[in-house]
């Protein structure tokens, strides 16, 4: 049981109170200066290992069960860093690629990723499709998953990907049907709906004016009704030459069992509670906000609930013998 009297001191009573009720010790969060930090390396970019050794003025300790993986102290910061700034190396956790891992991701297969954000997992997935196959992102916070799009294209993996603001328990896209280009199966009505050009960055009047409105609403988030957002899809997406209301159609009823996503990734989000660096972070985002976010027990159950929403639905997507990995923390 936890003993209370030997916890950090900067821990709030009502956090050690919650650790005691369920039998975890609280010294565990007086390790995170322990806990070493990973980074993926990008495929290829083996060569470049001495040089960015020396830049980070540490080693680079290869993680022997994760490809690409590799561990540095918790206080080396790889932002500044030229092999960062050049995509050679991202941060990601152990666990967020053991996740991927697990999915065993094959070249050529159509992948879902159902909460995308920040994007690493895409990064990862990406590779691992070898420029085969196709890659879907979804989260519901378009900022998060602008971050994305960056990601993607910082590391020159997006030729594959397409990024959807949506809601993840109610996403019902599936991967690109070729036979749309010819026009079979198609929902668009004749001459309506406008032909998707190669994705450029630059948004049209339209979409900045919608954008504004949404700022000023002060949510960034979609309603369980609003159409999913399109906000990137590379030239090899299958998109380029399809029109829009193709590119977003919903599927039928069991249609996913014969052309749905050959693999998903649910990695849900969870209360944190199980992670050291995630907790002591609140030290400095206030300790109000960590029960509001972590000891809040009405949110716990709207957070169990919304995870075996999306948990169902991603098998939904699923086409008949494909996987899916479920993650979460909690």
């Amino acid at each position: 049981m936890a003993d209370a009297r030997s916890a950090p001191e900067s821990l709030p009573p009502a956090f050690l109170e919650f650790l005691q009720e369920n039998g975890l010790d609280p010294m565990m969060y007086s390790m995170v200066d322990t806990i070493p930090r990973y980074i993926r390396l990008k495929p290829g970019m083996e060569p470049h290992i001495p040089e960015i050794q020396s830049e980070l003025t540490c080693h680079l300790n290869k993680v022997s069960w994760l490809p690409d993986f590799y561990a540095i102290p918790p206080q080396v910061q790889i932002a500044s860093s030229m092999a960062y700034q050049q995509g050679k190396i991202y941060g990601i956790d152990a666990a967020s690629g053991a996740a991927v891992l697990a999915l065993d991701v094959q070249p050529g297969e159509h992948v879902l990723d159902l909460c995308a954000a920040p994007g690493a997992k895409l990064c990862m997935l990406a590779d691992m499709l070898g420029g085969r196959g196709s890659l879907t992102g979804v989260d519901v916070a378009k900022h998060r998953l602008a971050a994305c799009r960056t990601m993607l294209q910082k590391y020159s993996l997006g030729d594959r990907c397409r990024l959807f603001v949506a809601d993840g328990t109610s996403f019902s896209i599936l991967p690109v049907n070729s036979s749309l280009g010819n026009g079979e199966g198609s929902t668009c009505h004749k001459d309506n709906g406008s032909t998707l050009s190669e994705w450029t960055s630059k948004r049209s009047w339209k979409d900045r004016q919608k954008s504004k409105k949404a700022r000023m609403a002060g949510s960034p988030h979609l309603t369980s009704t609003s159409e999913p957002e399109l906000i990137y899809y590379g030239k090899h997406s299958g998109l380029v030459g399809l029109r829009k209301c193709d590119a977003i159609r919903p599927s039928a009823d069991d249609e996913a069992q014969t052309s749905g996503y050959d693999k998903v990734l649910v990695d849900a989000e969870c209360t944190h509670d199980g992670s050291i660096k995630h907790i002591q972070k609140f030290e400095f985002w206030g300790w109000k906000t960590l029960d509001r976010r972590v000891l809040d027990a009405e949110r716990t159950d709207d957070l169990l609930h919304l995870q075996l929403r999306l948990l169902t639905n991603g098998f939904k997507l699923l086409k008949t013998g494909g996987s899916l990995v479920y993650s979460t923390c909690r």
